[in-house]
């Protein structure tokens, strides 16, 4: 008996709310509702599906890492080793399967056959090479080749992200799934343009209806070309996006600030965020913020302050954080959870003047935290937006519509309620295939 290959994407931002509201389009697809992973946000997303665990066993507890040695917050790194545990396809590639991974955040040193994934070279006098890292070397080269273009990661993040990244994406899938000799047997890649529009507009808008239909029209060249090529797929949302309101960001760094916990580094008038010396910091990464402090009575210290803050729905301690599977060294003392229409911006200071130098530009390395006004350009041109009221969708809460989804055409044994369950699903999946040919 000859089994199929097996490809997966998964898609920013698609909720089952978002699915609910727009059934008639996308009747077809028999999508599932399933429960997210908590923080619902891109890194710990993808890495619990990997290892079909919570983040308190892979580590990934948000799209940053706080390195408490050497004081400092690092957003989308991209080595894999910093995911924990055993992957979902370990003995499927043990026993001689290929396995493809396409644009999947920390994957840059993956166990896989078949590797891609943006790797910018940032030149010391500015600016950047752009290029994307791939395994085989050549991989890149020949895609863009066959595409006719390169990826640009102008349209993969900042205030000219759009759908051309996405198109991107898919043409390279599906030129991999053809590619006689290299096309793996299990092939996970990734859609990101919903995301985009579902922020900045809100997922209600006109804007996300559009970019819902640009999406309908991807899963139908992607189910088509995977059947052509002997591919089951499976289809799913990593979390869902809700409304934010334009008073709804929340700054736990000026709050800490006002409290005497958060001490900046004034340098020709700029405040640089000093946590060396700093009691507290909060790294924040949408509707979730690790709050990492000194010592415990700047910990009590911190959540008193807090308590008393709008808009901060729970406050986890590591108690808490075993219940909510984030109990991790990674983790925060504390984390912040943003009440609905509401989410956390990374800024210490009120005075644009004093502003560090990277908050006008499309910065996701320097800046200590995650800053969704990146896709809005500035003031002056050419500058990013520091406006949080421009933001009208975020994630990373859990709870009452929250809810994700998935749809597949695999013959799981039984129906996932959640992503990791969905995980687990695969993985047996997997393993029963691999008494299979291929």
């Amino acid at each position: 008996m000859r089994a199929k290959k097996l490809l997966i994407v998964e898609i920013a931002a698609l909720g089952w709310e978002l699915v609910q509201r727009h059934v008639p389009m996308l009747s077809s697809w028999n999508f599932q509702r399933a429960d997210p992973v908590f923080p619902a946000t891109t890194c710990p997303v993808q890495a619990s599906f990997r290892t079909a665990s919570p983040p308190s066993r892979h580590g990934m507890v948000s799209n940053g890492v706080f390195l408490r040695d050497l004081r400092k917050a690092m957003f989308w790194e991209q080595s894999a080793a910093l995911v924990e545990g055993d992957r979902i396809w370990k003995s499927f590639r043990e026993r001689g399967k290929r396995v493809g991974m396409m644009f999947w955040q920390q994957s840059l040193g993956e166990n896989v056959d078949l590797l891609l994934s943006p790797a910018p070279i940032h030149k010391h006098s500015g600016g950047m090479i752009q290029d994307c890292h791939s395994e085989p070397r050549d991989l890149y080269a020949r895609l863009t080749v066959e595409i006719g273009r390169p990826f640009n990661l102008i349209h993969y993040w900042g205030p000219l992200a759009s759908r051309k990244s996405s198109d991107w994406i898919v043409d390279a899938t599906k030129a991999v799934m053809s590619m006689p000799g290299l096309a793996p047997d299990l092939l996970l890649s990734y859609l990101p343009h919903l995301d985009y529009d579902l922020q900045r507009h809100g997922p209600e808008s006109p804007q996300a209806l559009d970019a819902l239909r640009v999406l309908h029209e991807y899963l139908q060249q992607l189910r088509t070309h995977a059947e052509k090529n002997g591919y089951e797929f499976l289809f799913f949302g990593d979390y869902a996006i809700e409304s934010a309101s334009p008073d709804g960001a929340i700054f736990p760094n000026r709050i800490l600030r006002d409290a005497r916990l958060f001490t900046p580094r004034i340098v020709k008038g700029r405040a640089y965020a000093d946590l060396f010396t700093s009691p507290a910091f909060a790294m924040v990464d949408h509707q979730v913020a690790h709050v990492f402090a000194r010592d415990e009575s700047t910990i009590h210290r911190a959540r008193h302050v807090f308590e008393k803050i709008k808009g901060v729905e729970k406050i986890l301690d590591h108690s808490a954080q075993k219940t909510a599977g984030t109990d991790h060294t990674r983790s925060g003392d504390l984390i912040l959870v943003a009440g609905k229409g509401h989410w956390f911006a990374y800024p210490w200071w009120s005075d644009r003047k004093e502003a560090p130098d990277y908050a006008r530009h499309v910065d996701i390395h320097n800046k200590p935290g995650y800053d969704p006004c990146e896709l809005f350009f500035g003031w002056p041109p050419l500058s990013v937006s520091q406006d949080t009221r421009r933001i009208r969708g975020t994630h990373g809460r859990t709870g009452e519509g929250c809810a994700t989804t998935w749809t597949s055409s695999c013959d799981f044994k039984t129906k996932p309620q959640s992503l990791i369950e969905l995980a687990q699903a695969t993985q047996e999946w997997l393993s029963a295939r691999n008494s299979l040919v291929l």
